[in-house]
């Protein structure tokens, strides 16, 4: 076994991870990446199709984003944010503000997802109380959404697998059924869907309205609770009951954001204008920690008084606004701008898309579904019944490793494999990753998955 393999075991605990596992498969020490592939120590490659837990946008070793880096280093490496200020981050904010729907007009800076949606949160917490409606202390989400892995952020999601162990420890929140079409929670048939499940959503805020704070969404892609990609009517309409009633839109868009759902935004789909937006991940293309909550004008000016009136936002972290991570994410949003990286995908996104949806014939295939560079296959032990694979038997595992034999990292939800991937991509770097994912899934043994 290698020397820094051996390191790692005896010193590291990773996230997500059974580390009991690692006693028999080791973690894979990377030693290099460059564009949609990584390079283990003995210099094999494989895809990096989940674009490095979502983050990785323009590919590996982008050379504008590393010159950003260098460039900022030369000058400043990091300052308090509370009464200073420099020029990454104020380029940044004037950029991202241009980009984002325009009735957000504020950015806060913090340090990644989880505590982009804990900002959100608390903004819109205070926001009613410094307005006097102290009443309002609750929260509406999905009951297959998920936010973050801080408290407040779990809190607001409902995936059990991952914060079920810690659930004492949650706020009191509201859950509606979550708009998952291939389980639809009424029953219905996609052929005459109507958004009916919307429903439930409408009927919690007729009638507790006068208590919630916001309603937080992930827009159209529900990421870790299974890539589940829903209708565009339903976000469309959930917007509109949060302004029918009162009540924030919070918009989590740490995983949708920076073009993964061929926009810029999941958002501009259907025009929806968010009291908030919580964007992470992609914003620097996974080159350095960052997170950003927008906001609007009308909530900032609810902060916005003298001291003594205790309306102050109490809330920082030390790397707020680090300007390596801005100057990072200044690179990235001009790339996108230079490559036109939306235009190039938008030429690919239908190769993708006709390519996964050949992948229904196969044996263990229910559903799958596809939003610009997305994609997810839902595996179940019968079609007709969609019966999932159950947790001991580990159906994840098995498609991670066969994964990994064929130069390819696939890193499942449960039973969803999907393709997150980075839209630095190549048409025969595209192909390629399909093909083998195909072959992957087409060799599922569920009576083996270890």
């Amino acid at each position: 076994m290698n020397k820094w393999i051996k390191k790692d075991l005896q010193h590291i605990w990773h996230p997500y991870t059974q580390m009991k596992d690692c006693q028999k498969f080791a973690p894979i020490l990377i030693s290099k990446a460059k564009g949609v592939k990584l390079y283990d120590h003995k210099n094999k490659f494989y895809y990096d199709t989940i674009s490095s837990w979502w983050c990785n946008v323009h590919g590996h070793g982008h050379p504008k984003i590393k010159e950003a880096i260098k460039k900022q280093l030369n000058s400043l490496e990091h300052v308090l944010f509370a009464g200073f200020t420099h020029k990454p981050a104020i380029a940044l904010a004037d950029k991202i503000i241009s980009l984002t729907p325009k009735n957000l007009t504020k950015v806060f800076f913090s340090d990644n997802g989880s505590t982009a949606v804990e900002v959100a949160l608390k903004m819109s917490f205070q926001y009613w109380r410094n307005n006097g409606k102290k009443k309002k202390t609750k929260f509406v989400s999905l009951d297959r959404g998920y936010h973050g892995d801080t408290v407040g952020a779990m809190s607001v999601s409902g995936v059990d697998l991952f914060n079920k162990g810690f659930s004492a420890l949650f706020f009191p929140s509201y859950k509606v059924p979550s708009p998952y079409c291939y389980r639809c929670p009424i029953g219905q048939k996609k052929e005459n869907c109507n958004t009916e499940c919307i429903n439930s959503l409408e009927k919690l805020l007729k009638e507790k309205g006068h208590e919630i704070c916001a309603i937080i969404l992930e827009p159209l892609v529900m990421a870790a609770g299974g890539m589940i990609i829903y209708p565009k009517t339903y976000l469309k309409k959930a917007a509109a009951l949060a302004k029918k009633y009162d009540v924030h839109l919070i918009l989590d868009e740490v995983a949708t954001g920076f073009g993964r759902t061929g926009k810029m935004f999941a958002a501009e789909h259907v025009g929806v204008k968010p009291d908030f937006m919580c964007l992470s991940k992609g914003i620097t293309s996974g080159y350095l920690p960052l997170g950003l909550t927008l906001t609007t004008e009308k909530i900032y000016r609810a902060f916005y008084a003298d001291y003594t009136k205790k309306k102050t936002f109490y809330h920082g972290h030390t790397y707020t606004a680090n300007p390596l991570a801005c100057s990072a994410a200044v690179a990235s949003l001009e790339i996108f701008k230079e490559e036109k990286t939306l235009s190039r995908i938008g030429k690919i996104i239908p190769l993708l898309h006709k390519e996964l949806m050949k992948m229904h014939a196969l044996p263990f295939v229910g559903d799958v579904r596809t939003i610009g560079m997305v994609g997810a296959i839902e595996l179940v032990k019968d079609k007709k019944k969609k019966t999932p694979f159950s947790f001991q038997e580990r159906i994840g595992m098995q498609i991670y490793r066969q994964g990994l034999k064929r130069n390819i990292l696939l890193r499942p939800l449960g039973n969803i494999v999907y393709l997150f991937l980075p839209l630095a991509i190549k048409e025969n770097e595209l192909v390629s990753i399909l093909s083998r994912c195909h072959k992957v899934i087409e060799k599922i043994k569920p009576w083996d998955a270890d």
